[in-house]
């Protein structure tokens, strides 16, 4: 696959690739790939969590939420 950039945008990338230490643009390239794939993964789950019946946001529910993070049970 090839990638044709403007100047400036070439510019810019050998800049990331320098002082980010990646070894190469490719590297680098397929490292904002990754990112871009997972910010997407995120925002589908997201969405798959919002989607059906829900339970009220009240205190109860972020009582519920806080249990589960200081490790004391399931919500």
């Amino acid at each position: 696959m090839n990638v044709s950039l403007t100047d400036d945008l070439r510019d810019f990338v050998e800049l990331q690739v320098s002082e980010h230490s990646f070894t190469s643009t490719s590297e680098y390239v397929r490292s904002l790939l990754r990112r871009e794939r997972d910010i997407a993964m995120m925002r589908a789950t997201i969405l798959a969590g919002t989607a059906g019946p829900r339970s009220p946001m009240d205190d109860a529910y972020f009582d519920s939420l806080r249990s589960v993070v200081a490790g004391q049970g399931p919500r």
